[in-house]
């Protein structure tokens, strides 16, 4: 993956570093703590807990936790810059959306019991680790002013340019930020979404995969075998369904707008799910040629196949249907009969990405917003969506109805062979009842195969006759 351009340091503002070595005060114990920056850990290095006004303190728009919000604000709407006030609202929002549930878990924790864990920030004060808890401190400083207690955020403060060892590189504020991310513990996990994009921007940044899983406990250790095995599980889970959520903002022509994606872990609609099931049946049938043959799907078909795909994940929900991320793990069950590709391929041919100029604008000539956009999309392709996928689903039911009698046959002694067929793990109590179907097995097999016995003997006899 191509590393991106970037100044090895971040800006520091001169003046928010200023303001925060006048206002900062020393804590009460513990007064010091030992953070996983560079080698502290391992060099036992102490660094000062300090007192800071909350007011101090800002979020960082390279949060990982709202990666998703970020690129898709600065793809559809401006560049945000975290040194403004309208822009710490912005990040505020993004973060208050993520995971409600666990924030409220966490503000009755702060309310009740303080602030246990320091937080760490840059020198200017823009916070690597603790946003969650910064934001909370905020909400129960506006519902008890009064409090001093919620005035104040116990933050470890990162060297600046002119401190011992210098300024944090990016490179190390990922390292960082990774570090806490992989080893919290009942902080809120990063929805799987914005933790593939926070991945993604790691690795840009110099970071590769294997060296943030070294970060997680369960692999610090790792030998070879199991860290590939953990590098593919990474790329299954995250990267790969990121591909697919790329490919389908490219084809609706909304490359970055991840948002419209999906909102976090409180968005019910979101499409995340669908686009991890859809990345693992792409990466099992249509992206193997060995499964692709016996699928009988052509090479230049896969595309038409992924286009309909993502017509059905945009739709969203499909009535009388099954749930859209169980739809793309049938897919190539679909795919399998003639009848059922052709439907597939329909949804393809029949739905337009976008909606002709004259659709896109208001009586008055006014652009209409993306949301209204989508709404009349979704009403003007529900219903062939709907109907060609559920044609589709029909044709593979009337197949299965049609099974071989070799196909059954071969699908019994699976399941007879199958692995979970263990008669030790049969209770005492169902044993009479084991050994009752196991005789009716017996006397089906025996029926059955002297029932091909006589087919075979009557074919020759006619073979003979024939001669």
């Amino acid at each position: 993956m191509t590393k991106m351009t970037v100044p090895q340091t971040r800006r520091i503002i001169e003046d928010f570093v200023d303001e925060l070595k006048k206002r900062r005060q020393p804590t009460a114990k513990p007064s010091k703590s030992v953070i996983n920056f560079r080698t502290d850990r391992s060099d036992g290095v102490e660094r000062q807990v300090w007192r800071v006004p909350i007011d101090l303190l800002r979020f960082r728009k390279d949060n990982g936790r709202v990666a998703s919000d970020v690129l898709d604000y600065e793809q559809s709407i401006s560049r945000l810059d975290e040194a403004e006030d309208e822009t710490q609202e912005v990040l505020r929002g993004f973060l208050s959306d993520k995971d409600p549930e666990k924030t409220d878990v966490l503000r009755k924790s702060i309310k009740h019991a303080g602030q246990q864990t320091p937080a760490i920030v840059t020198c200017d004060g823009f916070l690597i680790d603790g946003n969650r808890r910064k934001m909370v401190l905020d909400m129960l400083h506006r519902e008890y002013p009064e409090d001093d207690s919620f005035a104040f955020m116990k933050v470890v403060i990162l060297p600046g340019e002119d401190d011992e060892g210098g300024a944090p590189t990016l490179l190390e504020i990922e390292k960082l930020e990774n570090r806490y991310q992989l080893q919290s513990d009942g902080k809120s996990e990063y929805y799987g979404f914005d933790r593939a994009l926070s991945i993604k921007r790691k690795m840009q940044f110099g970071l590769s995969l294997e060296e943030q899983l070294r970060d997680d406990p369960r692999y610090a250790e790792a030998g070879s075998a199991e860290m590939k095995k953990a590098i593919r599980e990474c790329e299954k889970e995250y990267l790969k369904p990121l591909e697919c959520v790329d490919r389908y903002l490219r084809q609706f022509r909304r490359s970055g707008c991840y948002r419209w994606v999906s909102a976090g872990m409180g968005d019910k609609e979101g499409r995340w799910q669908a686009f991890k099931d859809y990345s693992n049946t792409h990466t099992r049938c249509f992206g193997n040629p060995k499964k692709m043959l016996e699928l009988s799907i052509e090479e230049d078909e896969v595309g038409e196949i992924e286009e309909a795909a993502f017509n059905i994940i945009r739709l969203r929900t499909l009535p009388d249907l099954d749930k859209v991320h169980v739809i793309m793990r049938s897919l190539p069950k679909y795919c399998r009969t003639k009848e059922g590709k052709k439907e597939i391929k329909r949804i393809a041919a029949e739905v337009e990405p976008s909606l002709p100029k004259e659709e896109c604008v208001d009586e008055n000539g006014t652009p209409l917003s993306t949301e209204v956009l989508d709404a009349k999309w979704v009403e003007k392709y529900r219903q062939p969506i709907i109907h060609h996928t559920k044609k589709a689903a029909s044709a593979h039911e009337n197949q299965k109805d049609k099974e071989t009698p070799i196909e059954l046959l071969e699908a019994a002694y699976k399941k007879l062979t199958h692995d979970d067929m263990d008669m030790k793990s049969i209770g005492l109590s169902d044993l009479t009842k084991a050994r009752k179907i196991i005789s009716q097995i017996h006397t089906c097999a025996d029926d059955l195969e002297s029932e091909i016995y006589k087919c075979q003997k009557n074919l020759k006899s006619l073979q003979r006759k024939g001669r």
